[in-house]
């Protein structure tokens, strides 16, 4: 699913032109990005919680050429879903498999 679907799927469900929906969401994305780049954690109830992790200096290797790359000390985004949320993607795809077998 893509942004574009995203927004016609909200905009169809609120009645909601596209593009103030478009710029809704955007919106959205960008409070989580610049959220996430100050360190702040985020928690939305019923869906998950995104948080930043901070990696430390390591060595690594290029896959192509096997040569040791120096990796810098970075910070990564993280989601963890929550248990609600783990719990419908479960049911429905449990759901979506047993229509499959029974087809």
């Amino acid at each position: 699913m893509t942004k574009a679907d995203i927004v016609n799927r909200i905009a169809n469900a609120t009645g909601v032109t596209k593009l103030e929906t478009e710029i809704l969401v955007d919106g959205f994305f960008k409070t989580i990005t610049d959220a996430l780049a100050n360190g702040d954690h985020i928690e939305i109830r019923g869906f998950g919680t995104f948080k930043t992790k901070k990696r430390m200096p390591r060595m690594a290797r290029n896959p192509r050429t096997g040569e040791a790359v120096a990796l810098d000390e970075h910070f990564v985004p993280t989601f963890k879903a929550s248990r609600e949320l783990r719990q419908i993607i479960d049911d429905r795809q449990k759901g979506k498999h047993k229509s499959d077998a029974v087809a």
